[in-house]
């Protein structure tokens, strides 16, 4: 089910709903994009999917 909302971040209209970490200091929903941002920003290095058979 898409959401209606808006990324607090971008204002795009979000996809799937994300919850920003609570020492991102953001209050709202975030989508994808911006959460795969933020992840990077806060958590610097190589980043590996695991589980990603599941999909």
């Amino acid at each position: 089910m898409v959401s209606k909302e808006k990324c607090v971040i971008c204002s795009e209209k979000i996809k799937l709903h994300y919850n920003p970490m609570d020492e991102w200091g953001i209050k709202g929903s975030i989508c994808g994009d911006c959460y795969s941002k933020k992840i990077n920003e806060h958590y610097p290095g190589e980043h590996v999917r695991v589980n990603k058979h599941l999909d």
